[in-house]
């Protein structure tokens, strides 16, 4: 049981709830703050004070007055009408990912909400009951508002969910799963459901998550080329990096080492060539300048995994609620964008690389195109254009989202962030990219096959034994796409990366 306090949640946590459906609970520390300030919003609902979410509209409508007797219709129709998500449904992860950062934004009692609607959230999470959130259809500004109003509908019986494999309305899933919807919303509780980050930050933090993983992977991929190719070990000297100083080049340089360990196909330099290309020689400033920018985003991510991004914000202490703006995902929409570049330039340089292994001018003896016989056979020739082709679509995906705004609400909501669309594309860089690695790892597992096996590396060997399981040596042209699919899927399921990093597993 993960317990959940407003401050500590971090990617890996976030994680084993969002992937692996670790079950969540709330701090009595928590708990005892969300009373001190739901307690705040009732007495402002009974003074009938006017303040911004509590009793009045919202947006451009900000200045209309809400009555006592009709603040929680308000909240309820703030639900329905905000949800207008369109395009494919998100997956039961991200959702979930969505529903734990919500909760745990407003446990740190800033917000207002009643404790009976967070335990609603909490019984969801813990029973896999996850909302048709639907993808596109946020601005990153106000909040997640759509996505957020999609994933909140069910609180209260409403719109659609996935449960055990099956998508089908709220109240048929609660009968199935035993759970009782509440009966409405009170006071300020639909904003509070739906101004946040949520959505982008689930997203973002998934893919920066799996990325993580990549890199290592494209070190992997990096090392069997560099043995098929007999290249140059010494360009990954520490002491060459350490004089840089560049952070994430010194360790991408020892994870390679780490990789190349005990190989016998590498090389010095002068002994067969006085320098590889860039590709290969550059590769500890490239993946290392990727790994550094991976790094500043997991910051980013982190502290706003545990922020407070409603409106208005309670201050109980001073008997305040002040209307602000830290639903704005700006801050966000800035790394998401940064994100989806540092992946895309991985699959750049692993395309490169690529393009050595099967150029009969650039791989050091190897056959053309990989294959015994080339002209009668075209062997991996188009495993190139295929990979070319996601870089240049990665090179689309990557023009910034977060440079774009356009006003909202009648101009009220005049500058958004559109971090959510910048976060769904890093997802996309990140989904080519892995399989422009795969590409790299099943033509590097053939280059190593027509070379001559004389001692891989540590974990390059546990690479191509555990792609050899799945994916045979290739003597003579076939159907190729399974293959590539099969070691794709080695990289999406993290069997590869926990065979090579986790023991054998």
């Amino acid at each position: 049981m993960i317990i959940l306090d407003g401050k500590s949640l971090d990617l890996e946590t976030f994680i084993k709830v969002a992937r692996f459906k670790e079950k969540v609970s709330i701090s009595e520390e928590s708990i005892k703050l969300v009373h001190t300030a739901r307690k705040f919003v009732e007495e402002v609902v009974e003074r009938e004070q006017p303040v911004y979410g509590i009793n009045t509209g919202f947006g451009k409508l900000s200045d209309i007055s809400v009555s006592k007797g009709e603040v929680s219709k308000l909240q309820e129709n703030l639900l329905m009408s905000h949800a207008c998500g369109v395009g494919n449904p998100f997956s039961d992860e991200i959702v979930r990912g969505m529903m734990v950062l919500r909760i745990n934004a407003l446990i740190k009692g800033y917000s207002g909400i009643r404790m009976v609607t967070l335990d609603k959230m909490v019984e969801m999470l813990n029973k896999d009951i996850n909302p048709v959130v639907f993808e596109k259809g946020s601005l990153g500004a106000s909040g997640d508002l759509a996505p957020l109003s999609h994933m909140c509908l069910p609180i209260i019986g409403m719109g659609e969910v996935f449960y055990k494999g099956k998508r089908m309305s709220s109240l048929d899933a609660f009968a199935a799963a035993n759970v009782l919807p509440l009966d409405g919303l009170k006071a300020k509780e639909g904003l509070s459901l739906i101004n946040g980050t949520q959505a982008m930050t689930s997203v973002g933090a998934i893919a920066l998550y799996d990325a993580m993983h990549l890199i290592k992977l494209s070190n992997v991929a990096l090392g069997m080329t560099m043995e098929s190719l007999r290249g140059i070990i010494d360009a990954f000297n520490p002491r060459v990096h350490e004089v840089r100083g560049q952070i994430g080049q010194i360790i991408i340089a020892k994870q390679v080492l780490e990789v190349l360990k005990g190989s016998k196909n590498t090389t010095h330099q002068g002994e067969l060539h006085v320098q590889d290309a860039y590709s290969i020689r550059c590769a500890p400033q490239v993946h290392g300048a990727s790994l550094d920018a991976m790094m500043f985003v997991k910051e980013k991510i982190e502290i706003e995994m545990n922020a407070v991004t409603d409106n208005p914000i309670i201050f109980t202490d001073e008997g305040m609620a002040i209307s602000a703006g830290n639903f704005h995902g700006q801050p966000l929409a800035l790394v998401f964008d940064y994100l989806g570049i540092a992946i895309a330039e991985l699959a750049n340089i692993s395309e490169r690389r690529l393009e050595r292994l099967v150029n009969p001018h650039l791989s050091d003896g190897l056959p053309a195109f990989l294959v015994k016989n080339p002209g009668i056979n075209s062997g991996f020739m188009i495993v190139q254009y295929s990979a070319a082709s996601l870089v240049s679509e990665n090179k689309v995906l990557a023009h910034p989202a977060s440079v774009d705004s356009i006003p909202s609400s009648a101009n009220q909501e005049d500058h958004v962030s559109m971090g959510t669309i910048g976060a769904r594309k890093a997802k996309e860089i990140l989904k080519n990219t892995k399989q422009v690695i795969a590409m790299e790892l099943f033509a590097g597992c053939q280059a190593m096959d027509l070379r001559g096996d004389n001692g891989l590396g540590d974990l390059t060997k546990k690479a191509y034994t555990k792609i050899r399981e799945y994916v045979s040596f290739i003597d003579n042209d076939q159907i190729m796409y399974p293959m590539i699919h099969t070691v794709n899927e080695l990289i999406e399921s993290d069997e590869l990366y926990n065979y090579i990093f986790e023991g054998g597993k």
